[in-house]
């Protein structure tokens, strides 16, 4: 069960950190500075974003609750 739960933790590790390097930059932070401040905002979020947020967020709580069950388990099993 311990390893089910740690594959499922790398997975949802890397689609998590791929999901959060496709959002877009809000300004002010690192990507202005290599020329993500250049382009525009026209119109606030669109679909494509707002679902990349749901994602994102859905990926997020499938990680939480990973790392939650596997240190019931550990704890559990007295590790």
């Amino acid at each position: 069960m311990t390893l089910l739960f740690t594959i499922i933790l790398v997975i949802t590790s890397s689609v998590l950190i791929l999901l959060v390097l496709m959002h877009k930059g809000r300004g002010g932070g690192l990507s202005d500075m290599f020329g993500g401040g250049v382009s525009s905002n026209l119109g606030g979020s669109s679909v494509a974003e707002r679902n990349l947020d749901r994602l994102t967020v859905g990926i997020g709580v499938i990680w939480a609750a990973t790392i939650f069950a596997l240190s019931l388990l550990m704890a559990y099993n007295g590790v």
